[in-house]
């Protein structure tokens, strides 16, 4: 018999609600959205949820599942529950996970959003089959997730992968964290865009930059050159550290195409403690629904 699992993307400024069909590898049974209204405060968001639920009960006909997954903008502290570091700054400090789970009357899984990106592409996506993937989310800021044999690796403190905020040398720019120099602060897209226009570029956003690159302009190449040198210089210790088969890149970031070239390669082998890289540098094939998938594969086990 087919399995049915739900998840929910629980995003800035939309919910994403999802039924699969675990046979169906890719494919949904129902998907719907709502906002999510941060705004107007936790309580607010709660209600959005619960309701997005709701939603997928309706059009589905069924009634909600033991387990539902939910990926969610920011990590969660393992003794407490607690979500920290979420950039949807009224769920910091707050007890999502337990709050939902009294609600709905079922069982919550909850997983950062680049975890169900690394789940989602290991499981279904352009690294299914690959043993250890790292997924990585740039685009407005620089988050990581790791899946090991299937499996999300949380960590003791619940920040494996978190590799958005380790200081590159000789960068002192201020992080929102309240350190200097974070990866953050040098390869996500506001901080490319601060590099162009501090450099004597107009004030253009990112893709703007990015055209300008292809057409030769000695500006904008230089910028996409400093993606691929200090993406290849943050990249390394992780490769050096966990070895993994694939890295899967999501994000606005994610589509430079500059970023899976073979100069980028033989930078990362510049910084890598081994003489040949073979690791692979994918881009993601399941699009924007790989955070939703991945917190509905979180619901399986």
């Amino acid at each position: 018999m087919s399995r049915l699992l739900w998840g929910i993307d629980l995003g800035g400024t939309k919910i994403e609600g999802v039924i699969l069909d675990e046979e169906r590898q890719g494919s949904a049974l129902h998907r719907l959205r709502r906002d999510t209204g941060t705004a107007q405060g936790y309580e607010h968001v709660i209600s959005q949820i619960i309701g997005v639920v709701q939603d997928l009960e309706k059009v589905s006909g069924l009634s909600r599942p033991p387990v539902i997954g939910i990926g969610t903008p920011g990590a969660v502290e393992p003794p407490t529950g607690a979500l920290k570091n979420s950039n949807a700054t009224c769920l910091t400090g707050r007890p999502l996970g337990n709050d939902l789970a009294s609600l709905l009357g079922c069982m919550v899984r909850m997983a950062n959003d680049a975890n169900c990106l690394a789940l989602a592409e290991a499981s279904w996506g352009a690294a299914a089959g690959a043993e250890v993937v790292m997924g990585l989310i740039l685009g407005t800021g620089v988050g990581g997730g790791i899946v090991v044999r299937g499996k999300v690796l949380n960590g003791l403190h619940g920040i494996a992968g978190e590799w958005g905020h380790n200081p590159i040398r000789g960068e002192f720019h201020p992080c929102y964290c309240g350190r200097k120099g974070c990866i953050e602060t040098v390869i996500a897209g506001p901080s490319l865009e601060r590099y162009y226009r501090e450099s004597g570029g107009k004030n253009i956003r990112l893709p703007a930059i990015v055209a300008r690159a292809d057409l030769g302009e000695p500006l904008a190449v230089a910028t996409i050159r400093r993606l691929q040198e200090k993406f290849a210089e943050a990249i390394a210790p992780v490769l050096n550290i966990l070895d993994p088969d694939a890295i899967v890149i999501g994000g606005g970031v994610g589509n430079i195409g500059a970023l899976y070239s073979e100069d980028v390669r033989e930078c990362i082998r510049r910084h890598l403690f081994n003489s040949v890289l073979k690791t692979r540098i994918l881009r993601p094939q399941l699009g924007d629904s790989a955070g939703v998938f991945g917190a509905a594969i979180l619901a399986r086990d």
